[in-house]
């Protein structure tokens, strides 16, 4: 079979397509036939070796989100069966429950080889049902993207319908955000560099919309815009450098889930604004296979469409990943393995 893997060494030039025999599911996993991936900022820090040892050895099939349909099932399986469009989880052993090393401390795309193949095979409970009305493109961008804003605005957030929730960029997991947001009757507010992605965002519902770029000071303005209250819940992305004004924006008691750190990885803020105001600083990694299926029940419901911003051939994973990185982009970038 097919495959891109990292080989000779860690970087976007060392992206290679190579062949692999195809895997045979042993017992408790199932055999997929992968059909799109999408990428995510945390892919671009793999091919680096971001994460050190964590990030795994080479050579690696990179990328963690994806969906394949089952073509064969090992011995005892009876979560899914052959015909069953199923997207793998990014934490395998994350089934449900609190987590804790052992569920979170493995994960697809590094150290776990990832779905840049023609094949997987994966155990049988890692993996949950696609929504039927999504294409493939479309299904691909949930287990990372989508459960990342899923996890943060409700399993942790718990955002009821009236909260106002800000919004940090235009990204995957920020316009699921948004999208989540409305869904769940929330006032949303979306913060961009972009005006032209500021008016994409306003057309996807957002109530309010604030350019850092032309009022740096956002977090003052977030207050302007909620009568001097501040928002209930912060979809913080950027890390050093937004967090700052995130503590100004938010209300007492409210919520900033951490889920990047897109302008630096320090922390740079008066940490007495957390503690005096009594603020929840929530760091989010993904979530659970019981939290994706939750989702997709809502995802179906609901009819939501996930926005994608460009498909790339499974050959052009370099150039997707360059694109990635560009920042142009508004929604999800995909990989088509068709």
């Amino acid at each position: 079979m097919k495959v891109f893997q990292l080989e000779g060494g860690w970087s976007v030039d060392h992206l290679t397509i190579a062949e692999r025999p195809t895997p045979e599911p042993g017992p408790g996993q199932a055999l997929l036939r992968m059909r799109a991936a999408s990428l995510n900022y945390r892919d671009t820090v793999v091919v680096q070796r971001g994460y050190g040892a964590q990030t795994g050895q080479l050579p690696l099939i990179p990328i963690s989100d994806g969906v394949g349909e089952v073509v064969a099932v090992g011995s005892g399986v009876t979560r899914v069966k052959v015909g069953d469009r199923v997207c793998p989880m990014f934490n395998p052993r994350w089934q449900g429950g609190i987590p804790t090393a052992a569920r979170i401390g493995v994960t697809l795309g590094g150290p776990l080889d990832g779905v840049m193949a023609e094949y997987m095979a994966i155990d049988a409970e890692s993996l949950a049902l696609a929504p039927e009305h999504l294409s493939d493109i479309e299904a691909a961008t949930l287990p990372c993207a989508a459960l990342t804003a899923w996890s943060a605005l409700v399993t942790e957030g718990r955002v009821q319908p009236g909260d106002r929730v800000l919004i940090q960029g235009t990204g995957g997991v920020s316009l699921f955000a948004l999208q989540f947001a409305k869904l769940l009757g929330a006032f949303a507010i979306v913060t961009s560099s972009s005006m032209q992605k500021l008016e994409r965002a306003r057309a996807l519902g957002a109530d309010a919309t604030i350019s850092y770029r032309e009022t740096p000071e956002w977090g003052r303005r977030v207050r302007e815009i909620t009568g001097g209250d501040g928002v209930d819940h912060i979809v913080e992305v950027g890390g050093q450098e937004t967090l700052p004004q995130s503590l100004r924006a938010i209300r007492p008691g409210g919520t900033i889930s951490l889920i990047g750190i897109l302008s630096g990885p320090v922390m740079d803020a008066r940490l007495g604004m957390v503690v005096t105001r009594q603020v929840r600083l929530q760091g989010i990694t993904v979530g659970s296979r019981d939290g994706f299926e939750a989702m997709s029940r809502a995802i179906s419901q609901h009819q939501l469409h996930p926005v994608i911003d460009r498909v790339f051939p499974f050959d052009e994973l370099p150039q997707a990943l360059a694109y990635l990185t560009s920042g142009a982009h508004i929604g999800k970038i995909c990989i088509s393995h068709s």
